[in-house]
Parts: structure tokens; C-alpha cells; sequence
């Protein structure tokens, strides 16, 4: 979508939510000049809602969410959220970082494996909030400190996120972080896209990801340390592809972290693209990241769908732009370490358009 002459300003605007051990959460909404919006609140930094244009220019949320703080609060597959201080898994549930080992959090796995951050990692935290706007964009910035040892992981870690929506159509995720000791950092947004509004599946949406890589893995979902060709496999999907046709395996799931095609430094890359031919809306995910993970949703039902959708498997897709699972214990991955005088840097942007 091309950005919008409007003199018309984006705005940013907040309504109380409620409170979580006392402390204020708020649901700001972001709206740019061409009328596309998004509802984000300070509790886990949790996108509620991105609404975007069809080929006829109805608005529609296309992002999986639920009614209230009360319904988030009652537990959720990590809808919208952002999720750390490392994103999908840890093998063992241990690092070791310059020789000192480090128990972590087992919540995956029966026990044995980490998670997302653990049991109450950031998308079940009260962020700091602080807004601005200009002529081009609404700005949110959240804020938190993560204390040493939270969820076994060292360090007193800084984190801000700040969610910018432009005229250009674009929620970009800009991710910064500071650390007094040394840690590991994978931070990721965990957003379930449905371009339809949820009145159907993902099945017919159709996926293209940049990529010519991917993580095989063991039957433990723990990567081999391998990093494969895609050529032959059903998780190819350099193409356009239906998802219903290339569903891989018997649990109907996608669920895998592919290596991003492109030199991934400073200046986001396209990644991945999803595209709904009924709406004719499309997705654009770009990010700075080494890996996305690609992921169907398994586990997703209708309780208190903002967007009231349909139920059962198979209602969003996830593009999670991350490092690679299991990195600390692959030293052959991009390394995940962070340094006291370093600082973490990242950007996602979902790109909203039709073609």
C-alpha cells in the first residue's frame, strides 16, 4: 500500500485496562494517517489488535486476540506478546557462558527443556509506558528491568521495546537492551496472524519464506546443529504455497526456524510474506534477525477471540523473527551472548498491503 498524502496526523491514544499486582496496565491504540491501527497494551508488551485494509478498504483486525486483561491474565499461547529473555528453546534448560553454568527455568519437555523465557517471563509482565507522535508516526515505548536470576538467567537486564506505526503501513518493533553481566538474549514477538479476521483457518492463506536454510531437528524439537538445504523437503516454501497443501506432519503443524536468506545486520530484510486471496490482504514480515520461526498454531481455540473467530487448530500463523533455538548450547549458531558495554539490537516490521 502506498503511504497516504493525508495531512491527517497518526495519534496515540490509552484506556485503562486494569491492574496486575497494583500497578496500572493500559490498552493504547496506534493509528497512522491512512487509518490502519493497532491496539497494544503495557501488560507483555501484547499487540491486542492490527487492523488493516482488505482489496475493498474494509478494516478487519488480522491478528489473533482476546476481550480483556482479565481473559490474558487467564492464560494464553503467548498471543501478541513479547517473549523472553530467550524465544523457544533452551536444551536442558542450562547455559554456560565463560565457564559458569547456569540453571534455568524447565518448563518444557516434561521438565527437562526452557521455554519462551519461563514460567512468568516477559509477556506476563507490567511494562513501563511512554508516548509520542509526529507527522509520521505513533510511537509506544515500554520499558522493563530484568533482575539477576530471574528465571535463572544472570544479569540485570535493561529492556525497551518501542512499537512504531508509520504512514507506510508498517508496525515496526524496535528492540534495545543492556545487561551489567554476561547473559543470553533472544527476544521475539509472538504474534498469530489470521488475514481473514479468523472467520476461517490459515489453511487457505498462502506463505512465502526468503529462505534456502532451515533447523533439522530431534524428537525432542532441539535442533541437530545441522542447518540444512531446504531442496526436497516439505518445509520448502521459497514459493508461493498454500498452506492446507504442505502441512508437514501428522500433527498438522508447522513449527520451524528457518534461516533468513540475505545479509542480516542493521537494515531489516524481507523474510517472509502470508497473503489471504479472498481479502486479498498481505502480510510482509522484515527483520534483522538471523532466523524466523514459522508456526501454525497447534493449540489455539476460540475462548474470548477479540475477533471472534472459529475454533481449533490451525488459526494463525506466527512469523517469530528470532535467533535460532537452542543457540547456547550450538556454538556453530550465531552466538546469543550479550556483554556488560554491548548493546542488544533488533527490528521486526509487519508490513500490512493488498496485491
Amino acid at each position: 500500500m502506498a503511504a497516504c498524502t493525508s495531512t491527517k496526523k497518526p495519534t496515540i491514544t490509552s484506556e485503562d485496562w486494569g491492574t496486575v499486582d497494583s500497578k496500572p496496565v493500559y490498552l493504547y491504540t496506534l493509528t497512522n494517517s491512512n487509518g490502519v491501527s493497532a491496539k497494544i497494551s503495557n501488560f507483555g508488551c501484547i499487540i491486542v489488535e492490527y487492523n488493516a485494509p482488505d482489496k475493498n478498504g474494509q478494516m478487519e483486525n488480522i491478528m489473533i486476540g482476546l476481550q480483556s486483561l482479565d481473559d490474558y491474565l487467564a492464560g494464553h499461547p503467548y498471543f501478541g506478546s513479547i517473549v523472553g529473555r530467550y524465544a523457544d528453546l533452551i536444551g536442558g534448560a542450562k547455559i554456560t557462558i565463560d565457564g559458569v553454568e547456569y540453571q534455568l527455568t524447565a518448563n518444557s519437555g516434561g521438565g527437562r527443556h526452557h521455554i519462551h523465557g519461563g514460567r512468568e517471563n516477559f509477556n506476563k509482565k507490567v511494562w513501563e509506558p511512554t508516548t509520542s507522535s509526529d507527522k509520521h508516526s505513533a510511537t509506544l515505548s515500554l520499558t522493563y528491568l530484568s533482575v539477576d536470576g530471574e528465571e535463572g538467567f544472570p544479569g540485570n537486564l535493561n529492556v525497551k521495546v518501542d512499537y512504531i506505526l508509520t504512514n507506510d503501513d508498517e508496525l515496526q518493533i524496535h528492540y534495545t537492551a543492556t545487561t551489567d553481566k554476561p547473559t543470553v538474549l533472544n527476544l521475539t514477538n509472538h504474534s498469530y496472524f489470521n488475514l481473514t479476521n479468523c472467520r476461517e483457518n490459515v489453511l487457505n492463506h498462502q506463505v512465502r519464506i526468503y529462505a534456502d536454510t532451515y533447523l533439522p531437528l530431534n524428537d525432542e524439537n532441539l535442533p541437530t546443529g545441522e542447518i540444512a538445504p531446504l531442496d526436497g523437503t516439505p518445509y520448502d516454501l521459497r514459493q508461493w504455497t498454500v498452506i492446507g497443501d504442505r502441512i508437514p506432519n501428522p500433527l498438522r503443524v508447522f513449527d520451524n526456524c528457518y534461516v533468513v536468506n540475505g545479509k542480516v545486520l542493521d537494515k531489516p530484510v524481507l523474510a517472509a510474506e502470508l497473503y489471504e486471496p479472498q481479502s486479498g490482504r498481505l502480510l510482509q514480515t522484515y527483520t534483522t534477525e538471523p532466523g524466523i520461526q514459522f508456526y501454525t498454531g497447534g493449540s489455539i481455540n476460540n475462548r474470548n477471540h477479540r475477533n471472534a473467530g472459529g475454533e481449533g487448530r490451525l488459526m494463525g500463523a506466527c512469523f517469530e523473527a528470532e535467533h535460532y533455538l537452542d543457540s547456547p548450547n550450538h556454538p556453530n549458531f550465531p552466538t546469543t551472548v550479550l556483554r556488560p558495554g554491548e548493546t542488544y539490537k533488533q527490528i521486526t516490521i509487519y508490513k500490512v498491503g493488498v496485491k
